[in-house]
């Protein structure tokens, strides 16, 4: 048999599953994923807006060569 994910085996993953759910229960979890995505997407945000700055202070600094 194959590993499914990172050297995890079908049997693993359901454990993990398992005691995920008797942690949080199963009405929590979506809350949790919900709460995760926001936090990817704002980091997503984040670096792209850290990118967009670079650029437009390098534009800047090519301005004021050109003067």
């Amino acid at each position: 048999m194959l590993p499914l994910f990172m050297g995890l085996g079908g049997p693993e993953i359901i454990f993990i599953v398992l005691i995920i759910v008797l942690l949080f229960g199963a009405k929590k979890i979506p809350e949790l994923m919900k709460g995760v995505g926001k936090g990817v997407k704002s980091f997503k945000d984040g670096i792209n807006g850290i990118g967009e700055i670079e650029e437009s202070d390098s534009s800047s600094k090519s301005e004021k060569d050109k003067q």
